[in-house]
């Protein structure tokens, strides 16, 4: 719902994303690993001009009506699967369908005009927290060519848990206790630069299973993370809030310290 805006979104992420990108170095190039792009094997794939994909059922058709019109790039695919290989994880290359929900909406608030060129990466929900750790680390040498590696994907994720009862997206105060304490949790790990243990989330953090039952929308966090390097690093609020009382919103922006 935070694609249209406005009054479906009171938390304002869109608004948030946008300003975001007005303040950083506008990017010659994003890598973004979605979600919503699953496969069962490291695969790297770019369009020159990419369908906008409607990957999603029952909600105002408003939103089947947004198209964001971008393109790919050809050469950063190719960058990015050396870059892959040399770290012993070479990739398949793909020609992409198209953008799926969870790359387009977040592009579509940080770059509304589709003039940055993207080359997904695809999560595989068959490997772990570490394996999409090093798929980022992996792509490190692209943050120092000018190029943003972005993980989309839900910092919570148990939608038979979601209130209806509370409007959507809402930034109410009406949160899960179970949600707010793996939030508060990893922001804490975060601030500590304690990468070890989120990589061991689903023993170390508070409630893991439950806001995450399963962790495809976990795993692009850690491909954002593993971009920023070995280095000891920041991470920022980019935009947050919680919808319907236990899908938290949060946005970070990773930065070397």
């Amino acid at each position: 719902m935070l694609a249209l805006g406005g009054a479906h979104d009171p938390t304002d992420a869109r608004g948030a994303w946008n300003a975001f990108a007005r303040h950083i170095d506008r990017p010659v190039g994003i890598v973004v690993a979605s979600a919503h792009n699953e496969r069962r094997a490291t695969t790297v794939a770019s369009a020159p001009d990419y369908e906008t994909i409607h990957d999603f059922r029952g909600f105002p058709a408003p939103l089947y009506a947004l198209s964001y019109r971008a393109h790919g790039d050809a050469d950063l695919a190719a960058r990015c699967a050396t870059l892959l290989a040399a770290a012993g994880l070479p990739p398949r290359r793909e020609l992409s369908p198209g953008l799926d929900h969870g790359a387009w909406v977040p592009l579509a608030a940080l770059f509304p005009e589709g003039d940055v060129p993207i080359v997904q990466l695809a999560i595989e929900p068959h490997r772990d927290a570490a394996h999409h750790l090093a798929l980022g680390r992996a792509l490190r040498p692209l943050r120092d060519e000018g190029v943003l590696v972005l993980g989309s994907g839900s910092l919570t994720h148990n939608l038979a848990e979601l209130d209806g009862s509370v409007a959507a997206p809402s930034a109410s105060p009406v949160v899960a206790p179970h949600v707010a304490a793996f939030r508060a949790w990893v922001w804490g790990r975060l601030a500590a630069n304690d990468v070890e243990a989120l990589v061991d989330y689903q023993r170390s953090a508070p409630a893991a299973a439950r806001v995450h039952p399963t962790d495809e929308h976990w795993l692009p966090f850690y491909v954002a993370l593993g971009a920023i390097g070995d280095a000891r690093f920041t991470a920022a609020p980019v935009a947050g809030g919680v919808a319907f009382g236990a899908l938290a919103m949060d946005a970070i922006a990773f930065r070397s310290a």
